[in-house]
């Protein structure tokens, strides 16, 4: 029995516990914005899913500090270490109060632009934004030093709270809903800060990086930002502009399929988390990278494929269960969805691999065909439909490219 018990935790790696935690952690995100969308029903749910879509737009913004902090706690050691963290905590102050000013400075023509019913729901928003970036640096140490329970803790105290405390503010107060989820999710900006990573970080730091490493963190951050800035156009470009031409009603029926069809993209993003620091890893001891891509292109693959089926074979059921009957409209839109979340997941994790390698034309391939998906959606939206079918259209032809790429580099 006790040499049984050895095994399993020898099995049982710290990746494991965080490949766990990140099922947990999309599992409570994908629970608060269901019950949000049975709770509030289709129109309020559809202001609900602008402050949610906010989020991810600024989690991506957040997931650049996060990535360049992952990547060069690999590389850097010591006192160079150091300085680096030290930079970074300033920089990402910086860019969080600019950011937050910004959202709460132009609050009202926010509300104007996305129809929704109040503006200090934004005000609230771009106060929590300082926070959030600090706790991405954080999670970047984390993530470059292979401290994946810790990594896990702040994730899995940022969804629960903001869960829990959601979910309470909605049952106890009898006031707007947007602006009783706004201050959740700044709340939850609160919790995942904790564990903080104190070890060797602070704001003064003696040592300075040399210009060669300064330029070398600057070129990762400008191209890893650029790419971010991708992500963000491709997964939340469709929810906003739908949310401006069309109304609160067929909004928070596209927020509703936008969540059910997403989740492939979001059980991709656990690969993507391991991928960065592994594949750095790899390179630098000189051993071949491309293994570890074509098994977590497999991976997501398998995934995609099982969903997708699902969406095809059960729409109905699916959207029965997870929204409620007044949600039911948009069933014959479920599996094309997926389907180009799907496509999109797949092409993602190709640009991942390239920029941990410092290879940069799968990240302008990715900006390119973000910009298409926009000018698409700009001029074809008549209906739903026709606005998931130009989202096909365009990923199926980027995924075409990046494997072009990569068999042309192989």
């Amino acid at each position: 029995m006790i040499a049984i018990t050895k095994k399993i935790k020898r099995s049982f790696t710290s990746a494991h516990v965080f490949m766990l935690s990140v099922l947990l952690v999309n599992g409570g995100n994908y629970v608060y914005n269901l019950l949000l969308g049975r709770f509030l029903g289709p129109e309020k749910f559809a202001d609900a899913a602008v402050l949610v879509t906010f989020l991810l737009v600024f989690s991506f913004i957040a997931m650049t500090f996060q990535l360049v902090t992952a990547k060069f706690a690999v590389v850097f050691e010591d006192s160079i270490f150091r300085a680096f963290i030290a930079k970074m905590y300033k920089n990402c102050i910086t860019a969080g109060l600019v950011f937050g000013c910004f959202i709460v400075g132009f609050a009202s023509e926010l509300q104007t632009f996305f129809n929704t019913s109040s503006s200090t729901m934004f005000v609230v928003f771009g106060l929590g934004i300082p926070l959030y970036f600090i706790m991405s640096v954080n999670r970047g140490i984390f993530q470059g030093k292979q401290q994946l329970v810790s990594l896990s803790v702040t994730y899995q105290a940022e969804m629960l709270s903001r869960l829990v405390l959601t979910l309470a503010f909605l049952y106890f107060l009898q006031t707007d809903s947007s602006l009783l989820i706004s201050f959740g999710i700044l709340a939850s900006f609160c919790f995942g800060l904790f564990p903080l990573h104190v070890k060797n970080s602070t704001l003064k730091n003696t040592f300075s990086l040399s210009k060669t490493q300064a330029k070398l963190v600057r070129n990762f951050f400008i191209i890893t930002a650029f790419y971010e800035l991708t992500q963000i156009i491709i997964n939340n470009s469709d929810i906003l502009l739908v949310k401006h031409y069309f109304s609160s009603y067929d909004a928070g029926l596209y927020a509703s399929l936008a969540l059910i069809g997403r989740v492939v993209y979001f059980m991709a993003w656990m690969f993507v988390m391991l991928l960065l620091p592994t594949v750095v890893k790899l390179k630098k001891e000189g051993k071949a990278t491309a293994p570890i891509l074509l098994k977590y292109v497999s991976y997501i693959a398998g995934i995609a494929a099982v969903i997708i089926v699902g969406c095809v074979l059960f729409p109905t059921q699916i959207i029965h269960i997870l929204f409620g009957e007044n949600y039911l409209e948009i069933t014959p839109l479920l599996w094309k969805y997926a389907l180009a979340t799907g496509i999109f997941a797949l092409s993602n994790i190709f640009a991942y691999y390239y920029l941990s390698l410092d290879k940069y034309i799968p990240v302008v391939l990715s900006g390119i065909f973000g910009m298409l998906q926009v000018v698409l959606i700009v001029f074809f939206h008549e209906n739903l439909a026709q606005v998931v079918n130009v989202q096909i259209f365009s990923m199926v032809f980027l995924l075409l490219v990046q494997l072009s790429f990569f068999l042309r580099n192989r």
